[in-house]
């Protein structure tokens, strides 16, 4: 599998397709506050994607379901249910949102996919750690697909 790591924004990646972590959607959209990627989703490319996602119904932990990208240069988002009620990310939704993403952009035929470090946001999950868990996911998959991981970097 091929994953590069690098330093930069989620949205400047050249990519098919970028993964969002998102909540369980148990809250509805408007009542939230976007901040991270989902902020700045919201910002530069509309609320079409979240209208989208509304659509899904509750996510499991872990779950992944694809929007459009709304004004976003990108074929689509997957969102990823990285957070429990409580606003918490764990190793567990971490590597379940991993796991999920991949085999959604797979069965979509994606060739390439960006992932923010799942949880290290409103998750509250210590960065390198988070990192530590995607990429150690990662090698347990088989897929073709080009994968980036970026950490935010302004």
């Amino acid at each position: 599998m091929n994953v590069t790591v690098t330093q930069g924004d989620l949205l400047d990646q050249s990519v098919d397709v970028i993964v969002n972590a998102w909540n369980r959607n148990i809250i509805p959209w408007w009542l939230l506050l976007p901040q991270g990627v989902s902020g700045a989703i919201k910002k530069r490319g509309g609320t079409a994607p979240f209208k989208e996602v509304r659509k899904h119904g509750v996510i499991p932990l872990g779950g992944a379901v694809l929007t459009s990208a709304g004004r976003l240069p990108f074929k689509a988002i997957v969102h990823v249910a990285g957070i429990n009620m409580f606003w918490m990310a764990s190793k567990r939704s971490i590597r379940d949102s991993v796991r999920n993403a991949m085999e959604v952009a797979e069965q979509n035929t994606f060739q390439s996919i960006a992932f923010p470090l799942i949880g290290a946001g409103s998750g509250s999950f210590n960065q390198q750690k988070a990192k530590d868990i995607m990429l150690d996911e990662f090698k347990t998959l088989e897929s073709k697909i080009h994968v980036t991981v970026v950490e935010f970097r302004k």
